[in-house]
């Protein structure tokens, strides 16, 4: 499995995703901007893993609950699994952008999954505390300047861990809707690396809690 190196930040984000923005109602009174470019960054392309066939390993937790995240050692290299690269039911979208971010679609169009994974200098997180870490990450990607106005807003969730198939990763996520349009998206902040990950899955007449469920399934977080 290849080592990719974190070097991309998620600064600038809201000025990274000006050219392109979708403004939906994320509740009755709060609009969020969804991002649908990537953060800039500098460096080497970062780029998805395949998903590894092992286990953790006995030096990393067993589960990364928010509170187990704290047990990563800061040399972790953390990074989405890529099972959608042989999938027959998804294409790619927008390849690899050599700043953290690549986005896959149903062969029907009816959906995306949008992914990033890098460093997170800019989010004010909280040392040893991954879930407010994680609602302050979403309110970064959403333009939001208080992680407070997220927090209520948004649910606990997970990604799977290593391999597809479990709920070992917590994250917490935030839905939205506009017409037939609706949008999920799941933010993991992992404190003790500085590295933060998320997916967004938008859908117009697609099933996104079905497809959500899929990326979940088939796109572990994979730590080395």
């Amino acid at each position: 499995m290849t080592r990719i190196s974190q070097v991309s930040p998620l600064v600038r984000l809201a000025a990274a995703s000006a050219v392109a923005l979708a403004v939906l109602p994320l509740s009755g009174c709060l609009y969020a901007q969804i991002p649908v470019n990537t953060p800039d960054g500098d460096g080497p392309d970062p780029a998805p893993t395949t998903s590894p066939t092992e286990q953790p390993s006995g030096d990393l937790p067993a589960s990364l609950t928010f509170a187990a995240g704290a047990d990563l050692p800061a040399t972790a290299y953390i990074q989405w699994g890529d099972g959608f690269v042989v999938d027959d039911g998804w294409k790619i979208v927008k390849p690899d952008d050599g700043n953290g971010g690549w986005t896959y679609g149903t062969i029907d169009d009816t959906c995306t999954a949008q992914f990033w994974q890098g460093l997170i200098p800019d989010v004010p997180t909280v040392a040893g505390d991954d879930s407010v870490s994680s609602d302050a990450m979403l309110a970064v990607i959403l333009g939001e300047a208080d992680a407070a106005a997220i927090t209520p807003l948004s649910t606990t969730g997970a990604f799977s861990y290593q391999i597809g198939g479990n709920t070992d990763v917590e994250n917490r996520q935030v839905e939205g809707e506009a017409g037939e349009r609706r949008w999920s998206m799941a933010a993991r902040a992992f404190t003790a690396t500085g590295v933060g990950l998320y997916v967004i899955v938008d859908c117009t007449g697609g099933d996104i809690d079905a497809t959500m469920a899929e990326v979940i399934d088939k796109n572990a977080v994979v730590v080395q």
